[in-house]
């Protein structure tokens, strides 16, 4: 299993946001809901819209593009079971943001 990676600072993110971060040659977007932080990778599976340029609703993200949304926790697409992003695992340790990729 991969490390934890530094990709931000958690104050820099905040509660309702998202932004891209990048961990070698992948971007991942990272949110920060009422929840904590959580990572996806950045591209929607629908048609590989920026999520980290959609809206942050709650638990969910909408996608920029097309306007489909997913869970933010697990990936889930609310409107077509058949989707799902990649869901990395993060944790925040001394106000930093980490993330092993999935």
């Amino acid at each position: 299993m991969s490390e934890f990676i530094d990709v931000a600072n958690a104050n820099d993110l905040p509660v309702g946001r998202a932004m891209t971060c990048a961990i070698g040659e992948r971007k991942i977007a990272l949110f920060h809901t009422a929840k904590g932080f959580f990572a996806t990778d950045n591209t929607c599976p629908h048609r590989g819209g920026p999520l980290s340029e959609g809206d942050v609703l709650g638990n969910e993200i909408v996608c920029p593009w097309h306007f489909w949304t997913f869970e933010i926790e697990s990936g889930a697409c609310v409107g077509n079971p058949d989707f799902h992003l990649v869901v990395h695992e993060v944790k925040v340790e001394g106000g930093r943001v980490l993330v092993r990729m999935a």
